[in-house]
């Protein structure tokens, strides 16, 4: 039996080994792969006599394409054993610690970029070759395409360049080149690629340079290997230094730590920040700085025992898609989501995913009863990425949005220019007028603590609550009268209805939940119009006018202002005692802040970021999120961010602590000096 499940597996790894390396189209995701590798590696280390010289064990990667010509590495490319916790962390440093006498000197940490390894040789300083890392022995020769990735030095810095230098290195597609990609490939009537590595991996492999050029590749480089020539480091983290001055593109995140507990640290760091860096990362690879320590740990057959990668949880997996249903929100809009059997990805146990619109489905081709590639990156919203083709069955069927709302029965109607289809049926939806009441009511609406969909179902079911506005004309005593309701909750709830009554105007609108209208529109809007009526009246001029607000928003606007729904529910907000205006500004000519551009970064004592945004909207400033030459000033509060710190020490912008602020809420620019 084990014989048989060894060859089963082998046969499996063949399969998606060709699948993925040679054809560029995984069946399965790289979890799922390696957990099949890890079978085989603990069946064959239980009984070598079932090893076999072409067991993919015994060979570090996928074969060269035969498109390119093969190059040979003049050192090989390993492949690095995985490690998935804090306990295999402390095992493998146990086993160094055997074999060393020692624990390490310290250690080299480095983000694992989920792209294409490849390896760059310069020779007298210039770059001659460059090839994929293939099966780690021969890859192949991709010169010409890797000469147009930007990042990488045609000559390296210095005047003492090394006879011959093999420089390895990650090409990878950031998540803004990627989605550029994948328009163009939708604007052609293309299919789009799966993620960034994938998109990466074609684009090397082009036949024409000028196609990987136009696909926006990046580098990073992260190890000397061969190296002819009298110059030797002491260190890993020294040889990247050089390769820094050389001119090659290092990862900033790449640290030197002194023990396992700051290989820990790093490595919790890394995974929090992960989805903020602007590219994909998969985990960490962890190294032995000292490099005679790592001389004298070796490598095994097919690693180096002085370096480990220690792997993310999966975002990605494959999973059946069961069904297509619909949800209906606050907008009306209809969207459709997937029914998925239960996989585990993520760090969570995902069921459903969302998928935007039905042009997405139709994009992705999605078809029910597709073996899909399901993704949760951190406490992102899990989406399918799109379908596994090469395991249809012919049995899929085809999804097509519902004519009536399956909540209330209208119609589903799509709008000429509209990506999305909307219920017809306005408040009557209960789904609908259930998600509008949460958002109306939520902390950047109204703000009525206490109002959550547990008491937005018990006042709907009971028929209390039929739009936004009669939430201000809820009586206290129908609560009295439901078990569970006592004094002090409905006291409390009551309270918060009647100071949700003098709201900004800014928070008024946004809770009225108009289309493309989030909080920074509502406040230009507020500030330029102080009323709700004369928001209203405006025409779409004076809409279009305000700075930041384009077409698609003014027709949005436009649309909303005119309805005659909404313009009875803004006149049931006012009889209920509702402000829909703004006190003027604070100060003259548009307020004392008038001109005044800052960034807030880091936490402030006195106030909340809203509130500091709000006090400085009120004088007629203006907050925003990055520094720039335009930026007036930084208000920076406790732990403030490093890199706004940074980038307005480059441009000279004033910096400012809390106590600086509150002089220029009071003062006006003259606080500034």
């Amino acid at each position: 039996m084990t014989t048989e499940r060894a060859e089963e597996l082998r046969a499996l790894l063949r399969h998606h080994d060709h699948r993925y390396y040679v054809l560029d189209e995984p069946e399965i995701s790289d979890a799922e792969y390696d957990a099949l590798y890890r079978e085989l590696v603990a069946l064959e280390e239980a009984d070598p006599t079932l090893i076999t010289d072409d067991s993919p064990t015994q060979r570090v990667g996928g074969v060269p394409l035969g498109l390119f010509a093969p190059a040979r590495h003049r050192e090989r490319m390993f492949s690095l054993d995985n490690v998935e916790s804090s306990a295999d962390l402390l095992a493998w440093e146990a086993r160094l610690r055997r074999a060393l006498g020692h624990a390490p000197k310290g250690y080299a940490c480095e983000l694992k970029i989920d792209g294409i390894a490849i390896s760059l040789t310069y020779e007298n300083g210039r770059y001659v070759r460059g090839a994929t890392r293939g099966d780690g022995v021969t890859g192949e020769d991709v010169t010409p395409n890797l000469r147009t990735v930007g990042q990488l030095p045609l000559v390296m810095f210095g005047t003492s360049a090394p006879a011959v230098v093999e420089v390895r290195g990650e090409v990878y597609m950031t998540d803004a080149a990627f989605g550029e990609l994948n328009r163009a490939q939708q604007a052609a009537g293309e299919r789009a690629f799966v993620n960034p590595r994938n998109a990466a991996a074609g684009a090397v492999r082009q036949k024409d340079p000028a196609i990987t050029a136009s696909r926006r590749l990046s580098l990073w480089v992260y190890q000397v290997g061969f190296i002819e020539g009298s110059l030797r480091f002491a260190s890993h983290t020294q040889s990247l230094e050089w390769l820094k001055a050389a001119g090659f593109p290092v990862n900033p995140a790449s640290e030197h730590v002194a023990d396992l507990d700051g290989v820990i640290a790093y490595v919790e760091r890394a995974q929090a920040r992960r989805h903020d860096l602007g590219y994909q990362t998969d985990g960490v690879v962890i190294k032995v700085d000292a490099l005679a320590e790592q001389a004298e740990l070796g490598f095994t057959a097919k690693s180096p025992r002085w370096a480990v990668a220690y792997k993310f949880p999966p975002e990605e997996r494959t999973t059946r898609l069961r069904s297509i249903e619909v949800n209906v929100g606050r907008t009306g809009a209809v969207t459709p989501y997937a029914v998925l059997e239960p996989v585990f990805v993520g760090g969570a146990t995902v069921t459903n995913a969302t998928l935007h619109n039905q042009d997405e489905i139709a994009r992705k081709d999605l078809r029910i009863g597709d073996l899909v590639v399901v993704r949760r990156a951190g406490d992102v919203i899990p989406e399918v990425v799109g379908p596994v083709v090469a395991a249809r069955t012919g049995k899929e069927k085809k999804w097509r949005m519902p004519t009536k709302c399956p909540f209330c029965g209208n119609p589903i109607v799509r709008n000429a220019g509209e990506a999305v289809a909307r219920c017809s049926g306005g408040f009557s939806c209960p789904v609908r007028i259930r998600e509008y009441l949460f958002h109306f009511a939520g902390r950047g609406g109204m703000d009525i603590e206490g109002l959550g969909f547990k008491t937005v179902d018990l006042l709907l079911s009971q028929g209390w609550v039929k739009d936004p506005a009669d939430v201000f004309l809820l009586e206290p005593e129908r609560l009295r009268a439901i078990e569970g309701w006592g004094e002090v909750s409905v006291r409390n709830l009551m309270a918060s209805i009647d100071a949700a009554r003098h709201r900004s105007l800014a928070r008024v609108i946004t809770a009225l939940g108009i289309p493309l209208v989030g909080g920074t529109v509502a406040r230009s809007l507020a500030r330029r119009f102080r009323t709700m009526t004369a928001l209203l009246d405006a025409s779409a001029e004076e809409i279009g006018s305000i700075d930041g607000i384009g077409p698609e928003i003014v027709q949005s606007v436009r649309a909303w202002t005119k309805d005659r729904t909404n313009r009875k529910l803004v006149a049931k907000l006012a009889a209920a005692g509702v402000d829909l205006a703004d006190p003027e500004p604070i100060g003259v000519d548009g307020g004392m802040l008038a001109g005044v551009t800052m960034v807030i970064t880091g936490t402030l004592e006195g106030f909340s970021r809203e509130a500091a945004r709000v006090a400085v909207e009120e004088r007629g400033g203006k907050v925003t999120s990055s520094v720039s030459a335009r930026t007036t000033v930084v208000v920076a509060g406790e732990a403030p961010g490093a890199a706004k710190v940074q980038k307005a020490a480059e441009l000279g912008v004033p910096m400012i602590d809390e106590a600086g602020f509150l002089r220029l809420l009071a003062d006006g620019p003259a606080a500034l000096g």
